[in-house]
């Protein structure tokens, strides 16, 4: 056999591909993450002009630091090996609360200074001082908000879907997709209830759950997840694993929605049908699955597809947007996603987008391939939503062959 690849070394070893300086920074993001967040905004709020009395600057100071060195403690003893709750809401909440107070620090201490200072306002400690003050009340008015709206149930948004292949009979299929419930250390047992009846209004013919259950295993959530049970739909309720399934014992929740009456689409499909026509109902493991070490789980769109008609327009659940490449290389009609939240605390969500193909809503791959991403019906860790509402997203499937 000749030998053709040239990452080979002289002994016929495999010589690793040089990393670039960006994968050896993102190594010390970890790292350098913690200590900017805390960082910039002690800097903005306390020496940057102001001039506070001392027993302020060194509150705040120690404050920051407690902050620095508390919130990966809490977050590590959380949502590490021992799953401690207590911890867990603590480290959260300062990593939602430290992420808002980073983000208006940056923008409002330059914004508003520049705009303070071109319009001649005071001197500049008078300056520095506004700036304080307003991010502080920006930084108060959007976490009360940001909770409010993480707790609520969340709204509807309902929109028709037209697709090319889908025949008439199937015209008007009432679809619901719920996601990225998380499940966790907050109870939610009440709102889990109030989500399911809210879908329950809906009067679905198809109910869709794409993963991301809950944080903890189902044996420590089933408390939380147990109203999925309560879901009804005139056809079915189907169930893909999300990468967070495979961070806490995947079969486990995969066992627990199939006694709840979901089916789980592991690598496979259904057939809906009605008025002489079918819709492939699709689904794939998370794109982490095959990592997890769990036996038989993986993402394998050709063995969900396994049998079906290749006339049939395919609706498929895969967790995260970016199996979409895959979809579309295969011909899927429709693909429907969670995994983003849709940035969850603004401005993350352009973080979100240099890793995924669509943050939110329905966009266009390929030549005939829809997908349509949920910004998520619950939130991951900080219980805060900012500029990101949860949904429950009712999709109407319509096909160009109805009647008037």
């Amino acid at each position: 056999m000749t030998e053709t690849s040239d990452t080979r070394s002289a002994a016929g070893e495999p010589r690793e591909a040089p990393r670039s300086r960006l994968q050896r920074l993102m190594r010390y993001i970890p790292l350098i993450a913690p200590v900017l967040l805390w960082a910039v905004p002690c800097w903005v709020l306390l020496y940057t002009g102001q001039r506070w009395p001392l027993p302020v600057t060194l509150t705040g100071t120690a404050l920051s630091v407690l902050g620095l060195a508390g919130m990966p403690l809490a977050m590590v003893r959380g949502h590490g090996r021992r799953q401690l709750d207590r911890a867990a809401i603590v480290g959260d909440t300062l990593l939602g609360c430290v992420w808002v107070l980073f983000t208006w620090s940056v923008l409002l201490g330059v914004l508003l200074r520049l705009a303070l200072t071109v319009g001649g306002v005071g001197d500049g400690q008078d300056r520095a001082r506004i700036v304080t003050w307003a991010v502080l009340g920006v930084a108060a008015v959007l976490l009360a908000w940001g909770y409010a709206e993480a707790r609520r149930v969340p709204r509807v948004r309902r929109l028709d879907v037209e697709l090319p292949r889908l025949g008439a009979g199937l015209d008007g299929t009432r679809v619901v997709l719920i996601t990225d419930t998380h499940y966790g250390p907050l109870d939610r047992a009440r709102w889990s209830a109030r989500v399911c009846e809210t879908v329950n209004t809906l009067e679905a013919d198809l109910v869709c759950h794409t993963g991301d259950i809950a944080d903890g295993t189902a044996e420590r959530r089933r408390a939380q997840a147990a109203p999925l049970g309560t879901v009804q739909a005139t056809r079915a309720r189907v169930y893909v694993t999300g990468n967070h399934e495979y961070y806490s014992e995947a079969q486990g929740w995969v066992d627990l929605m199939d006694e709840l009456g979901w089916e789980p689409l592991r690598n496979r499909h259904l057939l809906l049908e009605r008025g002489g026509d079918t819709l492939v109902v699709a689904g794939v493991d998370d794109v982490t699955a095959e990592s997890s070490g769990l036996a038989g789980h993986r993402a394998h769109l050709s063995g969900a597809l396994q049998g079906a008609d290749p006339d049939h327009p395919v609706l498929l659940l895969a967790h995260q947007p970016k199996f979409i490449d895959r979809a579309a290389a295969h011909g899927i009609d429709l693909q429907l996603s969670g995994h983003t939240h849709g940035g969850q605390i603004w401005p993350f969500h352009y973080l979100v987008r240099l890793d995924q193909p669509a943050v939110a809503g329905l966009s266009g791959h390929g030549a005939r391939t829809l997908l349509y991403t949920s910004r998520g019906t619950g939130f991951w860790g900080p219980p805060f939503r900012v500029f990101a509402p949860s949904e429950i997203t009712l999709l109407v499937l319509r096909s160009p062959r109805r009647s008037g």
